[in-house]
């Protein structure tokens, strides 16, 4: 206890690093106010609070913090600015000009980021159509006539999403930590205490206090085995040539590339679930089909035929994300002209193929471990936790909630350490996802 009184009194020290902590809760805050904000001409008392759908919809709302079933002016979130950064980043790989950005530096960047920026404006206004004809629905939920309605929250949704990328951008230029990253993980938390408050009455008035007992050690332990997922490297020594410049040595040292068990984060989860959407989709255009029982059990989120096409389609996915991320030529150029080498293999292509044989022999417990962490939802739901709080037992939202802590305390520690201080921990430093190699040449994820 009292090394935890002296870490936050070293960090309260620190004037740049209590600034920017500072900054980081008051921009959440203007954020958490802002999801409870209606949008005009919506009778919020028309409102049904339980926009809980299962699947994507619900997935959307627990990012949101909530705000997608209050229709709030923030009911989108993030979510499009996500979708354009993916969607950029694929265009990195398949068109010649977003990849000559990439390597532009930070001119590059600049622009990368601009066209990510306009495409958010595109994708925000057709969810937001999508949203305002779907979600509000209700008898007496809408006060202004159409197409008045959908007109001006069109505009108030596109600018809810702008400003919530502007909070996020300040955050990350002013405030500790990745600004959208912890936006999301924001959201997450919001909805944590009353999942766990329900949970916690059910369990209590069914007598079953020693079963809640026991969901929140299995729920500490998957938190540990999601720490070691994200946190595992394979780590590939490099030895870099002497070189004499004037009276000074450069060079003659050895270090590492950590590789990263899990290298395509959370995204995985979040096409297989895109994909995994569809289904429920299909008879909303095909009426017959709402009887077929194959198509019946994979829309079925806790049966096994849904969750093995799930975990299937989440290797795939684990597989060709690191596929065009992690980029083994580049790696392998970039050492080369730096002078480096792998012990033991000669420079160029051979080395390129030693760490692409490296990468995918990691891999693949990487996408098991991940597709295993996907499903326990699920599983946590078949054996009796409630919906709201199984969602806490992996997936998406425990992945994101583990890498945007981490990363958030390094960057402390990093502060802490620059300036002499110890650090968060006795022993060891706390390595968050940042720490990819400079080599790999990829643009990391926005979450």
């Amino acid at each position: 206890m009292k090394k935890l009184f002296t870490t936050l009194s070293n960090i309260w020290k620190i004037e740049d690093l209590r600034v920017r902590i500072t900054n980081t809760l008051l921009f959440l805050l203007i954020y958490r106010i802002g999801s409870f904000v209606v949008l005009p001409g919506v009778n919020a008392a028309q409102i049904s609070s339980e926009t809980n759908k299962e699947g994507l919809l619900g997935l959307l709302n627990m990012f949101a913090g909530g705000s997608f079933s209050r229709s709030s002016i923030f009911a989108l979130g993030v979510m499009p600015y996500i979708s354009a950064s993916i969607v950029v980043q694929l265009l990195g790989i398949a068109v010649p000009y977003f990849a000559k950005l990439q390597k532009e530096g930070e001119s590059g960047r600049n622009k990368i980021n601009q066209w990510t920026r306009y495409l958010t404006i595109g994708i925000t206004v057709l969810q937001a159509i999508g949203y305002l004809r779907s979600q509000i629905t209700e008898p007496g939920s809408k006060i202004i006539d159409e197409p008045m309605f959908t007109i001006v929250n069109t505009f108030v949704l596109t600018a809810g999403t702008l400003f919530v990328m502007w909070l996020g951008e300040k955050i990350t230029d002013k405030g500790i930590g990745n600004g959208i990253s912890l936006i999301i993980m924001v959201g997450i938390i919001a909805t944590l205490p009353s999942a766990f408050g329900n949970e916690f009455n059910n369990r209590v008035n069914s007598g079953g206090l020693i079963t809640f007992i026991v969901e929140i050690v299995a729920l500490i332990l998957v938190v540990m085995f999601t720490i070691l997922i994200v946190q595992g490297t394979r780590k590939i020594a490099v030895q870099y040539a002497k070189r004499i410049v004037g009276n000074k040595q450069y060079g003659g040292v050895r270090q590492y590339i950590p590789l990263k068990v899990n290298a395509a984060g959370v995204m995985p989860i979040i096409f297989a679930q895109a994909l995994m959407f569809i289904p429920a989709t299909i008879p909303q255009f095909f009426p017959n089909l709402s009887t077929n029982s194959v198509l019946m059990a994979l829309v079925d989120y806790n049966s096994w035929a849904h969750n093995l096409l799930f975990a299937v389609l989440i290797i795939l996915f684990t597989y060709f994300y690191t596929a065009i991320t992690v980029n083994p030529n580049q790696m392998a150029d970039d050492m080369k002209k730096n002078g480096g080498f792998i012990p033991g293999v000669k420079p160029g292509k051979t080395t390129a193929d030693y760490i692409d044989d490296v990468i995918s022999k990691i891999t693949l417990p990487g996408s098991i471990f991940l597709a295993i962490i996907a499903i326990i939802p699920a599983l946590a739901a078949t054996v009796g936790v409630s919906g709201p709080f199984s969602r806490f037992f992996g997936g998406t939202s425990l992945i994101i909630l583990v890498g945007v802590v981490l990363d958030t305390l390094q960057q402390i520690e990093s502060h802490l350490l620059m300036r002499h201080y110890d650090g968060l921990m006795k022993t060891g430093r706390i390595k968050g996802r940042s720490a990819v190699p400079a080599a790999t040449g990829t643009v990391p994820p926005a979450i």
